[in-house]
């Protein structure tokens, strides 16, 4: 009976086992059901949804299908108005050329009348002469261009010739700043933001005249990757606006691949057409154009191209103005730094904080950011660094006059300190030279040329009274002192030694040869009135005065003419 008690527990638990699976079946049943049910439903709503806008589609393509044939038909209705006033247009323009011809102008003509005569005659060799010549009134040329450009008979073939006559010029190497800027005018006048494109009329100009700006876009990029494999560097960047422009306004985008434009956008992304530009090339995502320019350091340009191509989100304009701010305050210090602190880092550290604050200051004002980014600090900076810039550059004129004037007071060439008048020209330096070697004095010529007063030299300029008195005869320095003079050496700081000629010339006077430092001494021969040698430095201001390269023999001396008085112990 226990056995049987086993048997028929064994199966009861049996049994609940085959229920647990057959209920974890139900519910697993249960659930991919919901799951194919939700399933059917998404797919069966996404299939509505693409059948209402495929509908949409529909209608409006059927819309914009009727919208075109009536324009298609209302163009070829006006087909023959619009030729006859083309055709009268053409004409009139025709008769105003022809007229240009035979025309006499004063030389003093208006900008405007000359440019319209010019653009008239279709003379663009002409025009670029006289924009050159008027470069100076930019201004009035850039209001005076675009409706003269208006009177031409064909202006895209106007400014072709004058684009073939830049590459030409450019070719030869001479005179291309000047008509690469008369080009550039020129370009801006033909595709205004206006033209940039084409228009809901199609294509702005001829395939004929499509097809010739092909040729010189061509011949243009030919010189730019002959110009890149010499060496010679890449395009300036109003040279690569214009070609840019070039390519935009006559359609020629797909002549070139997106690389090239995006090197070339990106090397000139500082010029703020450029960022106009970018995104009538659409080369891409502008989006890796931005980061790429915040991973190099150009926040500032990276803030103008996102406001161009709408994507201040995802780059917000304020973030990317602090971060150069910051990198530019550090790199002015890291100037600093690596500079020792000197005037030179100073000066650099000063203009480089400074430009910097402009830029942020000038994109600000561009972008009517004031209400977010404030400006009164920066403007307060700039108005310190300035003050600062100007203070140096004050004291840096003052060392340098003081300097100067240092070395004329020095070398005895001025007016006032015993000179005869202003030199024209900075004095020789006097000779350095110690006597800690006697040999040396051997080097000296043995007998210097004789040295005149500026009595005998500059006559009826000194009004010296006669010397009535004649001086005891004098022994020669070199007799009373055998040995050498120490004389210290002189320096091109040290203010001449003022000589009173009333004292020399008139009445004796007694000196040491010891007071008489920097100086040598040489006798004077032939006028009678003289009544004392005259004392003259190295580098003295009478013009005749010659520096031997070392000191005097004084041993090997011809014995002088005269002598000058007795010296006081």
């Amino acid at each position: 009976m226990g056995t049987e008690l086993v048997v028929a527990t064994h199966r009861i638990q049996k049994f609940f086992d085959d229920l647990e699976a057959q209920k974890a079946i139900l519910s697993t049943s249960a659930k991919l059901y919901a799951t194919i049910s939700d399933h059917f439903n998404s797919l069966q709503k996404s299939l509505a949804e693409k059948s209402k806008s495929l509908e949409a589609k529909i209608e409006s393509l059927e819309s914009r299908s009727r919208q075109t044939l009536e324009s298609l038909h209302l163009r070829e209705i006006s087909l023959p108005e619009r030729e006859a006033s083309a055709a009268a247009r053409v004409s009139e323009q025709k008769d105003a050329a022809l007229a240009e011809f035979g025309r006499v102008f004063p030389a003093n003509l208006d900008i405007a009348v000359t440019l319209k005569s010019l653009c008239r005659k279709m003379d663009s060799e002409g025009l670029l002469r006289f924009i050159v010549t008027k470069r100076k009134e930019s201004v009035s040329l850039r209001a005076e261009i675009v409706p003269a450009m208006a009177e031409a008979v064909d202006a895209p073939r106007l400014v072709l010739d004058a684009l073939e006559v830049f590459l030409e010029t450019k070719a030869k190497k001479v005179g291309v700043t000047d008509k690469r800027w008369a080009c550039g005018l020129l370009i801006q006048a033909l595709f205004p933001e206006a033209r940039s494109g084409s228009g809901p009329n199609g294509p702005a100009f001829a395939r004929s005249v499509v097809e010739r700006a092909a040729g010189v876009a061509d011949r243009w990029k030919g010189q730019m990757d002959e110009l890149s494999r010499s060496g010679g560097g890449t395009l300036g960047a109003a040279e690569a606006v214009m070609f840019v422009q070039m390519v935009v306004g006559f359609q020629l985008k797909e002549k070139y691949d997106e690389e090239f434009y995006k090197k070339l956008v990106m090397e000139h992304a500082a010029r703020r057409d450029m960022a106009k530009l970018a995104g009538a090339l659409q080369f891409g995502d502008i989006g890796d154009v931005i980061d790429e320019l915040v991973k190099n350091g150009k926040e500032i340009e990276a803030i103008y191209f996102a406001f161009e191509s709408g994507l201040t989100k995802r780059f917000p304009p304020i973030s990317l103005l602090k971060s150069y701010l910051k990198n530019s305050k550090k790199n002015a210090s890291t100037k600093m730094k690596n500079g020792n602190n000197s005037v030179a880092a100073s000066e650099e550290s000063s203009t480089l904080e400074l430009n910097s604050i402009r830029a942020v200051i000038k994109c600000v004002e561009d972008h009517k950011l004031e209400s977010e980014f404030t400006l009164d600090s920066l403007r307060k900076r700039v108005t310190a660094l300035e003050r600062a810039k100007a203070d140096r550059k004050k004291n840096s004129a003052a060392a340098s006059s003081k300097s100067n004037n240092k070395r004329s007071y020095g070398s005895g060439g001025g007016s006032g300190r015993g000179g005869v008048g202003s030199s024209s020209s900075r004095p020789a330096k006097a000779a350095k030279y110690s006597n800690a070697h006697p040999s040396s004095f051997n080097r000296r010529i043995p007998n210097p040329p004789p040295q005149h007063s500026p009595v005998t030299r500059y006559p009826g300029r000194y009004n010296y009274p006669s010397p009535t008195i004649n001086p005891p005869p004098q022994h020669s320095p070199v007799t009373r002192y055998p040995g050498p003079y120490n004389y210290p050496s002189p320096t091109v700081y040290d203010g001449a030694t003022s000589v009173s000629y009333g004292t020399s010339y008139g009445v004796a006077r007694a000196q040491s040869p010891v007071a008489l430092p920097q100086q040598h001494i040489y006798s004077l021969s032939g006028d009678s009135s003289m009544a004392a040698s005259s004392v003259f430095r190295t580098g003295g201001s009478y013009g005749g005065q010659t520096n031997y390269g070392g000191p005097y023999d004084y041993a090997n001396a011809t014995p002088p003419s005269y002598q000058p008085p007795p010296y006081q112990q």
